[in-house]
C-alpha cells in the first residue's frame, strides 16, 4: 500500500464562483472611470467658462448707463470714462474709470457699478454753484467747497456774485464768503445780490435796494442771519451784524 503524497493541496474554484467577482470588479471599474470622466468634464467646463468670462466679449460691456448728469451730457461722460465696448466686465478697472470721470471739473462725486450681463453704470453728482466770481475771462462758478469749476460768459441767474480777488478753496476770503452763503436761510437768500471779502474776517453782503450788511467772519452765520432778518424790518441802508449781540442799523 503506497503512502499518501504530502504537500500543499490546491483547491480549484469552479468557474461559476469566479464570474461574479469578475463582474463586481468591472462594475467598480466603470464607476471609477465615470467619476473621472465627470471630474474631467467639470474641470473643462470651469476652464471654458472662466475663459469666456475673462477673455471674451461673452460677458463684455454692451452699455454704459449714465445717471444724474444735468449740465454735462451722457456722451461727454462716456467719452471721458473711456470704457471699451466688449471689454470683459469682470476685468474692468473700476478705479481707473472713477478717477477719469471724477477729474471732470463739474463732477462733485461719481460711483461706478458693474451690472450683469453687460452694463457699467455711472452715478454722477454734479457741482452746484453757490456763487460766481467775475474775472477777465467771464463768470467763474464756485461750489459749496469754494472750488472754481466752470466759466460762463454771463452771470448765472439766481446765483449771487462773489467779489473775490482769486477764488480758491485755500483762500481765507473764499472760504469765509462761501461759508456765509452756505448757511444763509432760504428766506434771506433772495435778498442777497453779492458777497464780498478780502480776508476771512470782513465779509460784506450787498442786499437788494442798495442795502449793505456788514457780516465780519463766517462764524455764527445762522445767528447773524436771524438778527439781520429782524433788522431788515427797520429803515436803513447799513446793517452791522458782525457782533450779533450789538447789531446796529444806520
Amino acid at each position: 500500500m503506497s503512502a499518501p503524497v504530502r504537500g500543499r493541496s490546491t483547491r480549484v474554484r469552479p468557474a461559476a464562483n469566479r464570474r461574479p467577482k469578475s463582474a463586481e470588479y468591472r462594475a467598480r471599474r466603470r464607476i471609477i472611470v465615470r467619476r473621472r470622466l465627470v471630474a474631467l468634464l467639470t474641470l473643462l467646463s470651469v476652464v471654458a467658462l472662466t475663459y469666456c468670462v475673462f477673455f471674451t466679449p461673452l460677458l463684455g460691456v454692451h452699455q454704459v448707463d449714465v445717471r444724474g448728469a444735468a449740465v454735462l451730457t451722457d456722451d461727454e461722460i462716456r467719452g471721458v470714462a473711456a470704457v471699451e465696448p466688449g471689454s470683459p466686465l469682470v476685468r474692468l478697472d473700476l478705479q481707473g474709470i472713477h478717477d477719469r470721470v471724477a477729474a471732470m471739473p463739474r463732477v462733485a462725486a461719481v460711483e461706478v457699478e458693474r451690472q450683469l450681463p453687460g452694463t457699467v453704470r455711472l452715478l454722477i453728482t454734479e457741482r452746484v454753484p453757490v456763487g460766481s466770481v467775475k474775472l477777465s475771462d467771464g463768470f467763474h462758478l464756485v461750489d459749496s467747497t469754494g472750488k472754481d469749476y466752470a466759466v460762463l460768459p454771463a452771470a448765472a441767474p439766481g446765483v449771487p456774485e462773489l467779489v473775490l480777488a482769486t477764488p480758491s478753496p485755500a483762500d481765507p476770503a473764499t472760504r469765509a464768503a462761501v461759508g456765509v452763503v452756505n448757511e444763509l436761510p432760504e428766506k434771506l437768500r433772495p435778498e442777497v445780490v453779492s458777497v464780498a471779502a478780502t480776508s476771512g474776517a470782513d465779509v460784506k453782503l450787498t442786499l437788494s435796494g442798495n442795502r449793505v450788511a456788514k457780516w465780519g467772519s463766517s462764524e455764527d452765520t445762522p445767528r447773524k442771519a436771524a438778527v439781520l432778518l429782524v433788522l431788515l424790518t427797520r429803515p436803513g441802508t447799513t446793517y452791522d451784524v458782525s457782533s450779533p449781540d450789538l447789531a446796529t442799523v444806520s
